[in-house]
């Protein structure tokens, strides 16, 4: 890695044009309004300070700096969103080192809604992780990504574990947690982590309006008890369409399979998984199912120049047939008004982890026969 490293410093940049020096500072304050169909009380409907952040970006000397830190007070944690260098070798090869995006499925964002699709629960969707990714555009019609990460993203506090489940890592995207497992219903002790991680990704623009892709990811699940690793995999095809007059879809199908070990040396069927300082069960192997549809309106309301109405859906299949499966569904509407941003969703969901009165259980054993339970929510963003 050294070596290779040591011949791309040694290219010198094609972009014909120096870049200039110079920094932004930046940030948002959203916040939330919900009320949920398993909670009956007179706390319904609340309103809460979801998060507010803070953002650097800038280049000097042809070296491009960017980093995200964001606070979350409802979870009582902050923590890194992103941070990284970038390089650009030549007009079609560019690094990043640091906390990056994983290059996995449909990027930047897989979903339209303000909760994600259900990927993202389970770190397939909107993943970061510490490490060197490079992104290729010098062949016509394709777009390629290779990275390497060495671990997860630097942690924040845990949450109190109180009202949010088990207490778990402060951290944007969610990354496996040690402590313990599942065989079965059985919960062991399961000492494990990720490390050397690599992923590759193909974008290839069929037009100028359909993308078609594909995605794997091969990782190692150190079990630190047994100093033994295992191989996780994900793999996953995408299409990203866009037609007519704002119409867009977007739809992935994702396999993982995440091999990790308890400290007793049988194999897990379920694992935790954390982030916002909470952490919850896993299933280790799974099929995902997701698609979303957009439609969006130029207007000119007063300040909203923009409106989009959409539907996100996502059906995790567990494979084996004593885990109950998980689904959500998610429509909405974003209101674009300058700097402010606001989505107005329906959230339901079956075995999804937050859309569930048993916090953490959705997307490990799950309940049989779970019913839709619906939130409603409405994020209000000031990006600045």
């Amino acid at each position: 890695m050294t070596i290779f490293l040591s011949l791309l410093l040694t290219m010198n940049s094609a972009s014909g044009e120096k870049k200039q020096d110079q920094f932004k500072i930046g940030g948002a304050v959203r916040f939330n309004l919900y009320a949920k169909s398993w909670v009956d009380d007179k706390t319904q409907p609340e309103m809460t300070w979801d998060t507010w952040r803070l953002n650097v970006d800038g280049s000097k000397g042809g070296i491009d700096f960017s980093f995200e830190y964001r606070f979350y007070p409802t979870f009582d944690t902050h923590f890194i969103h992103h941070g990284y260098l970038g390089y650009a070798f030549n007009k079609d090869l560019y690094m990043k080192l640091g906390v990056t995006q994983v290059p996995f499925g449909i990027t930047k964002f897989a979903s339209h809604s303000w909760w994600f699709q259900g990927q993202y629960y389970f770190g397939l969707e909107d993943d970061y992780d510490m490490g060197i990714k490079f992104d290729y555009s010098g062949i016509k019609k394709l777009d390629l990504s290779f990275a390497y990460f060495r671990q997860a993203e630097p942690e924040g506090p845990s949450a109190g574990g109180v009202t949010y489940g088990n207490a778990g890592p402060g951290r944007y995207s969610y990354d496996i947690t040690p402590g313990f497992g599942r065989i079965g219903t059985q919960q062991v002790d399961a000492n494990i982590r990720e490390l050397n991680q690599f992923n590759i990704r193909a974008a290839y623009h069929l037009n100028k309006s359909i993308e078609l892709g594909f995605s794997a990811q091969l990782g190692g699940i150190y079990n630190k008890t047994l100093d033994e690793t295992e191989l996780s995999t994900a793999f996953c095809t995408h299409i990203v369409a866009n037609w007519g007059q704002g119409w867009n879809l977007k739809g992935s199908l994702i396999k993982h399979n995440y091999r990790a070990k308890a400290d007793d040396g049988r194999n897990l069927d379920i694992i935790q998984m954390g982030a916002y300082g909470s952490a919850y069960d896993v299933i280790t192997k799974a099929n995902t199912y997701a698609i979303g549809i957009a439609k969006s309106f130029k207007t000119d309301f007063g300040p909203i120049k923009g409106i989009q109405f959409y539907v996100d859906y996502t059906y995790v299949d567990k494979i084996k047939s004593q885990y109950a499966d998980m689904q959500h569904l998610i429509p909405g509407v974003l209101i674009s008004a300058g700097p402010v941003y606001t989505y107005i969703d329906y959230a339901m969901g079956k075995n999804q982890p937050w859309l569930n009165s048993t916090f953490g259980k959705g997307l490990g054993t799950g309940t049989p026969d779970a019913e839709w339970n619906k939130r409603f929510n409405i994020n209000i963003g000031y990006y600045f």
